[in-house]
C-alpha cells in the first residue's frame, strides 16, 4: 500500500498544524489548525482547503491549540462528516475553544466591517461563527493514551502523552502494508512536546523506536534554555512581578494552560510574601472556562490536588463581561491583568495594551513563543509605535520577557527526544519551526546522528512515503511561496512605514520642512 503525505501547515512557520495521509483505501487528516501571523499567513485561512474535506474518512488532533483544532469547525461546514480523534482533555478543551474562536472571529469582523463601512470597502465574512464550532463538536472522539483505535480502513493509531499541555498527544500510525511481508509503515508525529520542568505535566512518552518516520516540530529548535527548577522558576517570576509595581503589570497569556500555570505560581507567591498581594484579574472568558477543565481533570495533572484550592483564592477576579474588562482601569495601585491572546493578536489584551501602554508605569510580561509578524513579536523587537485595531499607540511601557512558561521542549531536548526513538528506519521531517529553529535542530541531529536522514519540508510540500524514504511527488501549486511563509509581509512594513512617516514629520523644524517630505514621497509613490 502506498502511503502519500501533503504538508498542509506547520512548514516554515509554527502554526497551520495540517497533514494529509492518503492511501488507496484512506484518508487521514492529522490536525486541523489556523495560520497566525502576517495578514499574507492568516489570509490561508479564509481559502479553501487544498483537498476536497468530503473525501476525508478522519481526523486525528493531537492537542486542543488553535493553530492545531482551530480551523474544524470550517472543515466540517465545508463537507467533512467523519469523526475527529482525540484525547478526553482534548475533547473537553476543545469544547470551549472552538466556541471561543467563532465568537472572536466574528467579534473581529463586525469591527472590521464597521471601519471597511467607513473607508467604502466591501464587508467580509468570518471563517466561521460560533454556531458552526458548536456544531462541530458533535464529531469529536475521546481516546485514551496508548489504546489502538481504527481511524480508516488499513490505518491504526495510538496516542501518547507529549506533556505540552492538557490532553496533549503524539501521535503513533500504522499503515497496512503489501509486499513487504505484512509489515505496517509506521509513522510518529510528534506533536507540540512540552519540556521537561512543565508546570503542570509529565514528561513526555513515545514509543521507543523503530518507526519508519519520525516528525518533531522544532519551535524551539535553536534554544538552549538553562536548566531551572519549579523554585527557580517562581523566583524569576517574583522578581518580574516586583520590578513591575506599583504601575500596572500585563501578562498577554495563552488562555490554556500558560494562564492556569500562571496563576498557580502568582497565588502561591502571594500566599509566601515573596511577592505583594495585589488584585489578578483572569480577563479572559475562555481561560476562565479553561480553568474549569482543568479543576476537573485535575488528577492527570501534575500538583492538580492544590489546584481547587488555589482557584479559590481571594486574590483572583475573574472578569467575564467586557463591561467588567473595562472597569478593570477603574482598579487603584497596583494590578496584574491576564488576558488573551498570547501573542497579542486577538482578545481583550489588546484594549488594555491601548490604554496602558503608552504610559511608562506600565509593564507587559510576554511569557511565550512569539510568531513573526504578531503584535507581541513586534513589541519584543523592540518597535517604539505599534499599531493597534487601526490606531497608533506609543510603546513607553517596559517590555519584559520569560521563556520559563514555556509550553515547548527546547533544541537538546527535542534533539534527545529524536534520539530515543532511534532507530528510525527512513528519514526525519523537521516541522512546527521558523527557518533559523529549522535549520539549528537539523544542524542538532546531523552532528548527533550522522546517519539520519532529515528533511526540512515547505508548505505544501508532497511526498510519497515509501520503506527506504520520501520521494517529492507533484502535486497542486503553492499557496504561498517560501518566503512569505515565516517572516513579515507588506501589511507589516506598511504600518513600519506609517509609523515611521509620522516620526519623521513630528521631528521635522517646521511646515516647510514637513512639506518637503510629502513631496518627496509622492514624487516616489509616482515613479
Amino acid at each position: 500500500m502506498t502511503v502519500s503525505l501533503a504538508i498542509l501547515g506547520a512548514a516554515g512557520t509554527v502554526t497551520g498544524s495540517c497533514f494529509l495521509f492518503e492511501t488507496a483505501q484512506a484518508r487521514v487528516l492529522l490536525d486541523c489548525g489556523m495560520f497566525q501571523g502576517s495578514k499574507t499567513l492568516k489570509a490561508l485561512n479564509y481559502q479553501p482547503f487544498p483537498f476536497q474535506p468530503s473525501r476525508l474518512d478522519a481526523v486525528l488532533l493531537t492537542h486542543a491549540h488553535i493553530d492545531h483544532s482551530g480551523l474544524l469547525p470550517k472543515l466540517i461546514r465545508d463537507g467533512f462528516a467523519g469523526p475527529v480523534y482525540g484525547t478526553r482533555g482534548t475533547k473537553d478543551l476543545c469544547s470551549v475553544m472552538l466556541p471561543d474562536s467563532g465568537h472572536i472571529q466574528e467579534l473581529e469582523v463586525f469591527h472590521l466591517n464597521r471601519r471597511n463601512a467607513r473607508r467604502g470597502r466591501a464587508e467580509v465574512e468570518p471563517i466561521y461563527t460560533q454556531a458552526d464550532a458548536q456544531a462541530a463538536l458533535k464529531s469529536l472522539r475521546a481516546v485514551k493514551y496508548q489504546d489502538w483505535f481504527a481511524p480508516a480502513e488499513g490505518v491504526r493509531a495510538r496516542f501518547w502523552n507529549a506533556g505540552h499541555i492538557l490532553g496533549s498527544a503524539s501521535v503513533e500510525l500504522e499503515f497496512a502494508s503489501e509486499g513487504r511481508e505484512g509489515a505496517p509503515l509506521r509513522v510518529l508525529m510528534s506533536g507540540d512536546l512540552g519540556p521537561r520542568q512543565k508546570a503542570l505535566q509529565a514528561p513526555a512518552q513515545a514509543p521507543p523506536g523503530g518507526v519508519d518516520y519520525l516528525f518533531c516540530e522544532s519551535t524551539y529548535g535553536a534554544t538552549d534554555r538553562p536548566h531551572i527548577t519549579p523554585a527557580d522558576r517562581r523566583q524569576h517570576l517574583a522578581d518580574m512581578v516586583t520590578a513591575a509595581a506599583p504601575g500596572t503589570l500585563l501578562m498577554p497569556a495563552f488562555a490554556v494552560e500558560r494562564t492556569q500555570e500562571l496563576i498557580v505560581d502568582l497565588i502561591r507567591l502571594m500566599e509566601s510574601g515573596a511577592i505583594p498581594a495585589a488584585p489578578i484579574f483572569i480577563d479572559s472568558p475562555l481561560a476562565i472556562r479553561a480553568t474549569e477543565i482543568f479543576v476537573h481533570n485535575a488528577r492527570d495533572l501534575r500538583g492538580g490536588g492544590d489546584l481547587a484550592r488555589i482557584m479559590r483564592s481571594p486574590h483572583l477576579r475573574f472578569t467575564e463581561t467586557a463591561e467588567e474588562s473595562q472597569a478593570i482601569a477603574e482598579t487603584p495601585g497596583f494590578k496584574i491583568i491576564l488576558a488573551g491572546s498570547g501573542m497579542c493578536d486577538a482578545g481583550r489584551i489588546r484594549h488594555h495594551l491601548k490604554r496602558y501602554l503608552w504610559q511608562p508605569d506600565t509593564t507587559v510580561l510576554l511569557t511565550g513563543f512569539q510568531a513573526q509578524g504578531t503584535l507581541g513579536r513586534l513589541m519584543l523587537d523592540g518597535a517604539r509605535e505599534v499599531r493597534i485595531q487601526g490606531d497608533e499607540v506609543s510603546v513607553r511601557a517596559r517590555i519584559a520577557f520569560m521563556d520559563d512558561y514555556s509550553g515547548h521542549a527546547d533544541g537538546p531536548e527535542l534533539a534527545a527526544w529524536v534520539a530515543a526513538r532511534q532507530p528510525v528506519g527512513a528519514g526525519v521531517f523537521l516541522t512546527h519551526g521558523e527557518g533559523a529553529a529549522l535549520a539549528a535542530l537539523a544542524t542538532r541531529l546531523h552532528e548527533a546522528l550522522p546517519q539520519l536522514a532529515v528533511t526540512v519540508p515547505a508548505l505544501d510540500d508532497r511526498y510519497t512515503l515509501l520503506p527506504d524514504g520520501p520521494r517529492p511527488a507533484g502535486g497542486r501549486e503553492r499557496r504561498l511561496a517560501p518566503g512569505q511563509v515565516g517572516g513579515l509581509d507588506w501589511h507589516n512594513e506598511r504600518s513600519r512605514l506609517i509609523l515611521e512617516l509620522s516620526d519623521r514629520l513630528e521631528a521635522a523644524p517646521n511646515d516647510a520642512a514637513r512639506a518637503a517630505i510629502l513631496q518627496r514621497l509622492r514624487g516616489a509613490l509616482n515613479g
